[in-house]
């Protein structure tokens, strides 16, 4: 049984790889909800080179930003939110949390909950370093090819395994490959979840080098002047070009905002009549 369980998790790694190149959706899917190093920091590199060390101080940190819902979620100009799908991986997702510890910024991370069950210590070190928690269904299932019931049950699955593995509450939610409905969305929002839209896609699922995202990402930037930014935290061409993507926007004055999900309050009238039936 053990033995089925570590074949059946290579496998979704695996899966989780090729999924974007294969299944992602073009650039006219994009949902939107709205390397130059600078001088005073110089490159110490320590022993693996894919991450380098950044001296000195940063000013790329925003404000945190609390959301009840996606309408909540405006964005200023020159503001991004830096998204990870599909992790976590070892080897690859503490990269990326080394990188946005170096420039002093938080990102959203919407977890594969199988890939949390696999790597419970790294998903939970995730959430301790203070990023925003999200879930990406429990094996990244194109919803739209699932029945009602069926879609939501794979979302409540994931939800529920990246809540126990981060002991974090999960409040955002992301569709694998994009692929959503107006049904599916009403469900996930009565769940007090925020389904995260995208804005700029770095596509760094594609085989392509680490400057090559980069640029891809950054013209996308310019021309919308912010947004959410979707990259994925199993490749190692992400961990590889973050440095040179925070160096650029904190070049070009951009601010990384972090996300906190707020919960709405029930009215005060309905609270009181619940205070006064229980009390008959």
């Amino acid at each position: 049984m053990h033995r089925f369980f570590v074949l059946a998790c290579i496998a979704l790694t695996a899966a989780l790889s090729a999924c974007s190149t294969t299944r992602q959706a073009p650039d006219t899917s994009i949902k939107t909800s709205s390397v130059i190093v600078p001088e005073e920091h110089k490159l110490a590199y320590a022993r693996d080179e894919a991450v380098p060390r950044m001296t000195g101080w940063h000013h790329l940190a925003g404000r945190t930003l609390e959301v009840s819902s996606l309408a909540d979620l405006k964005l200023q100009d020159k503001e991004v939110i830096l998204s990870f799908d599909d992790g976590p991986i070892p080897g690859r997702t503490d990269k990326v949390l080394a990188i946005l510890d170096q420039f002093g910024v938080k990102g959203a991370f919407m977890m594969v909950g199988a890939m949390a069950e696999m790597h419970p210590a790294l998903a939970r070190k995730v959430a301790m370093d203070g990023n925003t928690i999200g879930s990406h269904t429990y094996d990244h299932a194109d919803l739209s090819s699932l029945s009602f019931d069926a879609a939501m049950a794979e979302v409540i699955k994931g939800q529920l395994a990246v809540t126990k593995e981060t002991g974090s509450d999960v409040s955002f939610f992301r569709f694998p490959y994009l692929s959503e409905s107006h049904r599916l969305r009403a469900a996930i929002a009565m769940r007090d979840m925020v389904a995260m839209d995208v804005d700029i896609d770095s596509k760094d699922y594609f085989a392509t080098t680490p400057a090559s995202v980069t640029q891809r990402t950054m013209d996308q930037l310019h021309k919308r002047g912010r947004g959410i930014i979707l990259m994925h935290d199993i490749h190692k061409r992400t961990a590889k070009m973050l440095p040179t993507l925070l160096s650029k926007l904190e070049a070009e004055g951009y601010k990384v905002v972090t996300l906190k999900f707020k919960k709405t309050q029930a009215p005060t009238n309905l609270v009181a009549s619940a205070d006064f039936v229980m009390t008959r």
